[in-house]
C-alpha cells in the first residue's frame, strides 16, 4: 500500500498564501480589463448616442477546475504550468445586440497600447459545426503587485444576445445529458443556431438604416450630450475646430 507523503501545517499555509496571490492576479487582470470595458462603453454613448454592450459577465476558474483542465491536458501541476499553459483563468463574456458592435468592441480593446493580443478565433466568420458563433479574444494585460508587475492573460469572449443565449441554452442541455446528447437534439440545436444566425443578420440590417438615419440628423444638431445634460456648442466654436483640421 502507496503511503501519502504528509503536509505539514506550515506547508499547507504557504502553499495557501502562493496560491491566495497567485489568483489575486487574475482577479486584478478581471477589475483591470472590466474597467477598460466601462470606460470604452461610456464614451462610445457620449460619443454616438449608442451603446454597443448589453450586459458583461467575468468569472475566474475554480482550482478544481484548473486541476482538472492540466491533467486532461497532461501538464504537471504547478503554478508555472498554469501560468504558461491555461488562458482562460480570468475571462469575460461580453454580449451585444448587433454583429457589427461585436468587432468594434474587439478593435477598440485591441487598440489599446498596454493590451497584447495573444490570440483571436473568430466563430462568426466560420462557425463551429454544432452552430456555435461567438468571438474570442486571449489579451495579456500588465497587472502591478505591491513588489512586481505580472503579464496576464485574459480570455474575452464577444457575442451577440441571441449567440449567448443559445450557447447558455446548449451548455445546459450537455450538462444535463453529460455529453452524450441524443442526435435528435443536437439536430434541434443546429437548426436553433441557424436560426438566431438569420435572426442577427436581419437585425443587424434594420440597425445599419437606423443608424444611417439617425446620423444625418444628428449632424443638424449643434449639441452634445454629457451627464444627462444637453449642451450646445457655439457656430464660431464648431467653425473654429472644423477649419483648424
Amino acid at each position: 500500500m502507496s503511503q501519502q507523503t504528509s503536509v505539514s501545517v506550515e506547508q499547507i499555509k504557504a502553499v495557501k498564501q502562493e496560491f491566495t496571490r497567485f489568483m489575486m492576479m487574475y482577479k486584478f487582470a478581471l477589475d483591470e480589463m472590466n474597467t477598460k470595458i466601462n470606460i470604452l462603453q461610456e464614451e462610445f454613448q457620449y460619443i454616438h448616442s449608442y451603446n454597443p454592450i448589453e450586459h458583461t459577465k467575468s468569472r475566474l476558474k475554480s482550482p478544481e477546475s484548473i486541476v482538472k483542465k492540466l491533467r486532461r491536458k497532461g501538464l504537471p501541476l504547478s503554478l508555472v504550468s498554469v501560468k504558461d499553459q491555461i488562458q482562460d483563468i480570468a475571462g469575460i463574456r461580453i454580449s451585444c445586440s448587433f454583429i457589427s458592435d461585436i468587432y468594434i468592441i474587439s478593435e477598440m480593446l485591441q487598440k489599446q497600447k498596454d493590451i497584447t493580443v495573444i490570440e483571436c478565433k473568430d466563430y462568426i466568420e466560420k462557425a463551429k459545426p454544432n452552430g456555435y458563433q461567438s468571438l474570442h479574444l486571449i489579451l495579456e494585460i500588465p497587472v502591478f503587485m505591491s513588489d512586481r508587475e505580472e503579464r496576464v492573460k485574459v480570455e474575452v469572449q464577444i457575442r451577440t444576445v441571441a449567440m449567448d443565449f443559445w450557447a447558455s441554452l446548449e451548455h445546459k442541455i450537455y450538462y444535463k445529458y453529460e455529453k452524450a446528447v441524443p442526435a435528435h437534439l443536437l439536430k434541434e440545436l443546429k437548426e436553433a443556431a441557424d436560426a438566431a444566425a438569420e435572426l442577427d443578420q436581419k437585425m443587424e440590417r434594420i440597425h445599419q438604416e437606423v443608424e444611417s438615419a439617425k446620423s444625418k440628423e444628428e449632424a443638424d444638431q449643434q449639441v452634445i450630450y454629457i451627464d444627462n445634460k444637453t449642451l450646445e456648442l457655439p457656430h464660431k466654436l464648431i467653425q473654429a475646430i472644423a477649419d483648424a483640421k
